[in-house]
């Protein structure tokens, strides 16, 4: 029997393509041939950070499509990569769905794409193909983008996004609130730029309605309101649960495991978890204060510094900090994440936020300190914080600073109160069972293959 054969396209940001790739690779090991489909620039950073004889180029054949921009081109630039992808991509999609075509054997049954990536629903409807979509992050935040019509037409936003009233809203009486500055496309910086997030947002929420199925990188225990509001939103996650790799897949940065040794010579439950994912940067000041904030908590801390997440990376720390803390601290420049948040010697996790380090830390029992800095990572924040109630939010100064000592004092408050670790330890055991056999997202994962295969 031919195996059914699946093209994945994730956005092309850290953020989709690794549970994209963690998707990708629990149906690979579920009898399906896998096309998983990068830009060319994020493709060379993918296999550049996969080791030659790793597993995942075994079980997932990756190709690339050319995304429009030059070589020079800011691909951090939202807005500037979407249009460029908007332009070139679908056709490129269709050549490249032509040629695995040509070979009877190989045709693609299935095309999976990123909520974010729904123009290629519109190819594969156009070409009779099998059409879900994936949604990666916060389930609340897709019922978000697919509420924006009634919300315009109700009078609640604005042709622009914006909040006709500075209120909070809630989408069911069954889901939590979403305060205005949690919308995530008026969390990009500046007015003109949120502008441009809220009309790509818009242009996704025809082509998202020809998926047949809608798969979401969540789990019913942590979005129940959310689920049971939008029974069409099905939970398959966290994905990273059900990983047996037990490692992050589709990084564009080698990961550093030589810090895993030296967390094998922390005690238990001590360690500080200090990183922001792939988009955060600093400013020289902020970069300080978290390094002085650091040392003030007097613990053994992990800190992942990447090379771009400040201006001078060689003057930025404070004078004499590394010779200070030359055996309480650990610097790296990326870290074997997963890995890492299920190490016995880890306490707390002070993270930006992102779905995929907030699903990590859950996933693996550990209380949070929040310091997002874009898009959804403030939604993420408030439901960690107000809703879970597994974390606290470390506060800016009137110039918008987090201070040394907000991030001692908010370290004790976390690791002093019992309830942070109980919470997070109920909710850790819930999203276990639902990944195991006969748990609601491993159902919903098994109901989604017959799908592919009949």
């Amino acid at each position: 029997m031919r195996k059914p054969h699946i093209l994945i396209i994730p956005f092309p940001a850290q953020g989709h393509v690794i549970p994209a790739m963690e998707l990708a690779l629990n149906l690979a090991e579920h009898g399906c041939k896998i096309t998983f489909v990068n830009t060319e620039f994020n493709h060379e950073r993918v296999m550049k950070s996969l080791p030659e004889a790793d597993s995942v180029r075994e079980l997932v054949q990756m190709v690339s499509l050319p995304d429009g921009l030059k070589p020079s081109d800011d691909r951090d630039d939202i807005e500037l990569l979407w249009e460029s992808i908007f332009d070139v991509m679908p056709s490129e999609l269709v050549a490249l769905i032509q040629r695995i075509n040509g070979s009877e054997s190989e045709k693609v049954s299935c095309l999976i794409a990123d909520v974010t990536m729904a123009w290629a629903l519109e190819v594969a409807e156009e070409m009779g193909i099998k059409k879900a979509a994936f949604w990666p992050a916060a389930v609340a935040l897709l019922a978000l983008i697919l509420e924006i019509p009634r919300l315009t037409e109700d009078g609640i936003l604005d042709s622009d996004g914006q909040p006709m009233k500075m209120q909070s809203i809630q989408l069911s009486p069954t889901m939590p609130f979403i305060k205005p500055t949690d919308f995530h496309w008026n969390c990009a910086g500046d007015h003109k730029r949120e502008k441009g997030v809220f009309k790509f947002f818009v242009k996704v929420i025809k082509p998202t309605k020809l998926a047949e199925r809608l798969i979401c990188n969540s789990s019913n225990c942590l979005e129940s309101g959310t689920f049971a509001s939008y029974p069409d939103f099905l939970a398959i996650g966290p994905l990273l649960a059900s990983n047996r790799l037990g490692k992050s897949t589709g990084s564009f940065w080698q990961e550093d495991s030589g810090c895993l040794a030296w967390l094998d010579q922390q005690p238990p439950k001590s360690v500080i978890y200090v990183a922001f994912g792939s988009f955060a940067v600093f400013n020289p000041t902020r970069f300080e204060e978290l390094a002085l904030g650091l040392e003030l908590t007097n613990r053994p801390f992990l800190w992942v510094v990447r090379e771009n997440i400040v201006g001078d990376i060689n003057n930025a720390y404070p004078t004499g900090f590394k010779e200070r803390l030359d055996r309480r601290g650990c610097i790296v420049n990326w870290a074997p994440q997963q890995k890492v948040l299920s190490h016995p010697s880890i306490a707390c996790f002070i993270s930006h936020c992102g779905w995929n380090s907030t699903l990590e830390g859950i996933s693996n029992g550990i209380p949070f300190l929040c310091w997002p800095y874009f898009g959804d990572q403030l939604f993420n924040q408030s439901y960690i914080c107000d809703y879970l109630k597994i974390g606290l939010e470390l506060n800016k100064d009137e110039n918008g600073i987090i201070r040394r000592d907000e991030i001692k004092n908010k370290l004790e408050r976390v690791l002093g109160d019992e309830g942070f670790k109980e919470r997070v330890l109920d909710l850790q055991a819930k999203i276990l069972i639902s990944v195991r056999k006969g748990g609601s997202s491993h159902k919903n994962f098994e109901d989604f293959l017959s799908w592919i295969k009949d």
